[in-house]
Order: C-alpha cells, then sequence, then structure tokens
C-alpha cells in the first residue's frame, strides 16, 4: 500500500468537531484524502471541559499535511444538508468517493435521561436522538448516491452501534442504531449493481473526551457516595473505555475498507472494527485494542471472568450468526 493510499479522493465527514468523527477525519486526511467536515461549531467554544470545532479539526489535519475543508452545517436543516452536497459537487467536479454518517446530536439528553423510562421521558427525546441520528443520514445518504451513482463508484458508512441488537442506553437511542443499520442494508440493495457499498460500522468502547469526562463524573460521585459495590463498578468501566478503541482507529478501518477492491462483498452488512482489525491487519495506538464482540476469552475477561478466560484460545470466535441470535424477535 503507498503511502497516500486514498490520494485523490473526495470525503465528507459528518459531526467532526471531536470524537470518533475527528478521529475518522484525521486518519481519511492523513491517508491522502480531501476531508471535508462539518457540525455547527466553528471556532473553540469557551469554558468547554472537552472543546470541539471545526477550526480546531481542521488545523490538527492541516498539522498533519493533510487537506481539510470545514463546513459549518446544521444537520436538523435540510438546506443545510443540500448546500454541503452542492459544495461538494462544484468544488470537486463531480466527486465523492467516502460519506461518513457519524453526525449525533443526543449524547447529553441521554446521559440526562439515564436509566429514566420511556414513559417518563420528554416525547421530545425522539426527536433529540434521530433527527441528526438518523433522519440526516438518510438524507445524506440520498444525495451522495446521486453523486456516486453516475461515477458507478463510492463507500458509504453508517456509524452505528450494538444497540442496534439488543436494549442499550434506552428506547429511542436503540430504535435509532437498529435503523442506521437496516438502512445500510436496503440501500445496499439498490446501489448493488451500481458499484457503490454501504456498511454499518460498529465501534467497541471508544474512550471519545464527553464519553471519559461522563465516566470520570460518574466515577467521582460513586467514590463521594462511598457505595463500594457502584466504586469497583464505575472504576472497572472507567477503565475499559480508557484502554479501550482510540477515536481514530474507526478511521482507520474505514480508510482500509476504502482501498479494498473487494468491500462490495460487505455492503449492506454490519462490520466490526475488531474484525476489520484483523482482516485488514491494523493496531491501535500503544495501549489500546479492538472491543472484541465474539472473541469469547474476551468476553469473558470482560464480564469478569479471568480465571475461565485464561484457558480459552484466543482463535475460538463466536459465529456471527449467535450475534443475530441475540437481537432475535421472533417467538
Amino acid at each position: 500500500m503507498s503511502a497516500s493510499p486514498l490520494a485523490g479522493k473526495v470525503c465528507i465527514v459528518t459531526g467532526a468537531t471531536r470524537g470518533i468523527g475527528k478521529g475518522i477525519a484525521l486518519q481519511l486526511a492523513e491517508k491522502g484524502a480531501k476531508v471535508y467536515i462539518t457540525g455547527r461549531t466553528l471556532d473553540p467554544p469557551r469554558n468547554s471541559e472537552v472543546g470541539g470545532s471545526l477550526r480546531e479539526t481542521a488545523n490538527e489535519i492541516e498539522r498533519r499535511g493533510g487537506i481539510c475543508v470545514p463546513v459549518q452545517c446544521d444537520h436538523s436543516k435540510d438546506n443545510d444538508i443540500e448546500q454541503l452536497f452542492e459544495q461538494v459537487k462544484r468544488e470537486n467536479e463531480n466527486q465523492l468517493d467516502i460519506l461518513v454518517n457519524n453526525a449525533y446530536s443526543a449524547v447529553n439528553v441521554l446521559s440526562e435521561n439515564y436509566k429514566v423510562k420511556f414513559w417518563d421521558q420528554p416525547p421530545s427525546i425522539w426527536d433529540d436522538v434521530n433527527v441528526v441520528g438518523l433522519r440526516n443520514h438518510y438524507i445524506c445518504a440520498v444525495y451522495a448516491s446521486r453523486i456516486m451513482v453516475p461515477r458507478k463508484r463510492g463507500l458509504i458508512v453508517n456509524i452505528s452501534s450494538s444497540g442496534g441488537l439488543r436494549y442499550l442506553i434506552g428506547v429511542a437511542y436503540g430504535i435509532g442504531k437498529e435503523a442506521c443499520d437496516r438502512m445500510a442494508a436496503d440501500c445496499a440493495v439498490e446501489l448493488k449493481k451500481h458499484n457503490v457499498a454501504f456498511v454499518s460500522l460498529w465501534p467497541g468502547a471508544v474512550g471519545t473526551e464527553i464519553m471519559l469526562k461522563n465516566l470520570r463524573n460518574q466515577a467521582k460521585k460513586s467514590t463521594d457516595s462511598k457505595d463500594r459495590s457502584s466504586i469497583l463498578r464505575d472504576e472497572k468501566i472507567l477503565k475499559f473505555f480508557e484502554g479501550g478503541e482510540t477515536p481514530e482507529f474507526a478511521g482507520q478501518c474505514i480508510a482500509a475498507m476504502a482501498t479494498d477492491d473487494q468491500v462490495m462483498k460487505m455492503s449492506g452488512k454490519i462490520v466490526l472494527t475488531c474484525d476489520l482489525a484483523r482482516r485488514y491487519n491494523l493496531t491501535d495506538a500503544a495501549g489500546h485494542t479492538p472491543t472484541e464482540m465474539r472473541q469469547i476469552n474476551k468476553i469473558l475477561e470482560q464480564s469478569g471472568h479471568p480465571w475461565l478466560a485464561w484457558f480459552v484460545p484466543s482463535f475460538i470466535r463466536l459465529p456471527s450468526w449467535i450475534l443475530c441470535l441475540a437481537g432475535n424477535k421472533f417467538y
């Protein structure tokens, strides 16, 4: 593989002011692509513990020698989305190679309503979670496909999670994630003959700025309450995320898929970062490893059975169809 495997490629990464979106943008640009990044915040916010702005992401990309075009875009507004794709078409002679649907505006509202039953939450939480995190993904996929289909090539990636398989975090969250997975599956059917791939990517536990901040705050609350069981549980979760995937690892995976001439075989499927790491021989930063969702000894270790995990060889993994059974809804 050349030093710049994505040279000449044009990409859009939505929601790239921080977290996974920023990490993906950094990796795609570092590997030679021209990357359009979107977000609502252009300049660094004042008095923010976690920061996050288009300017900060663009500056870091440029420091690494990459090409970045920051576009201020509110993904809850259809006109903003349309203007984004018109700009990309105009500035690149109707070329777009990769779209990463990552924009998400519900982190804080989900945190505030964590463990609150759905009937006790405000009905507006549906829009808070799924206007940007789902509806926007579909609209972006429509505009991206209109560019990619005539050129007979392209890759669209929805950033999703195992919350699409079974209950996790909350009802509105799970519905949105499963819909993102289904979007990739159904769109892929119609895109197949046009050689445009559409996948749903599940990262593992990712230590984003907001996630680590929230987990550290929760660990502190547990310490202050002196509830030993809560302290041990929250410290374990914090350690798990601190040693999990970096925000840039998903970007490595997407870059590898974008240069894979067999990527159409994945189209319409859910792909896991841990599986892509093996497929492409990828490694994360030192001290960080992809979260294994199928490797049995890792599952045992993560569930509190380290001695039992020691006896299970690393090559033994659950087949993907076993994961499907976890979300089986038929009686």
